[in-house]
């Protein structure tokens, strides 16, 4: 199937003018990080298919660094119930690296605080603790998605290599929009790699970059709705002419 999709080769390209591009821009301007997903499988094909095209992305001297673990059925549920099993427990994170910063400065912190605002205020009983470690726990079940992805590098790669790797994981985001599903990249998952290699026999010299939910999206849920905001690309952007 993945032939039907990715044909081999680069097509000369079409001139700005033309519009030729503008549903591409459309894609990716509208993905968004979906949290609630329908109970429908997804083929085997199909996330192939995603893989297939997202192994062209960029990488340093063709390093091609990411390696991928696909999580579904069975396999997924044991590693659901394992990051649970060790929230409860009480064992603090122990991931392979930084994702935040230690301290949050402007205009990270506002930018922060305005998701958080619109994303739980999108959902009903967000205020009570019992509702907060309901919603932080769908992170560990790829909040109800059929398939789980997750991302490693070798733990001998350098920051260049991480650089390839989250390009990779864009074109997984981007080619899945284009066949009809969604995602969401986590990061929440990755405070217990630990328990993930375990689970999986994985080397502890692999380390775990991020986490991706993969399926079809439930646009009926309000978590999927709430009003999203990007900076405007003059406020980071100076030209040299």
């Amino acid at each position: 199937m993945t032939d039907d999709i990715i044909t081999a080769g680069p097509e000369p390209a079409q001139t700005a003018q033309d519009g030729a591009g503008r549903p591409f821009l459309r894609l990716i301007a509208e993905r968004r990080s979906v949290r609630a997903y329908l109970d429908q499988p997804v083929p085997r094909d199909l996330v192939e298919a995603v893989l297939d095209a997202a192994r062209w992305a960029p990488s340093g001297a063709n390093m091609q660094p990411w390696k991928v673990r696909v999580l579904s059925g069975a396999t997924k549920g044991m590693i659901t119930r394992a990051l649970l099993d060790i929230r409860a427990a009480g064992q603090s994170p122990d991931p392979d690296y930084a994702y935040y910063p230690k301290e949050w400065v402007e205009p990270y912190k506002s930018r922060r605080t305005a998701l958080g605002i619109s994303l739980y205020g999108s959902e009903k009983g967000r205020r009570t603790p019992e509702a907060r470690q309901r919603r932080w726990d769908r992170n560990y079940a790829f909040f109800g998605a059929p398939v789980g992805l997750l991302f490693f590098l070798d733990g001998g790669l350098e920051t260049g290599s991480w650089l390839d790797c989250g390009m990779f994981i864009q074109n997984v985001m981007l080619a899945a929009r284009a066949i009809g599903l969604e995602t969401c990249p986590q990061v929440a998952i990755t405070d217990y790699p630990s328990t993930i290699r375990g689970v999986l026999g994985i080397s502890r010299e692999e380390r775990l970059v991020c986490a991706l939910s993969l399926g079809y999206a439930d646009w009926g849920q309000p978590i999927n709705g709430f009003e999203r905001s990007r900076a405007e690309a003059a406020q980071f952007t100076v030209f040299h002419d």
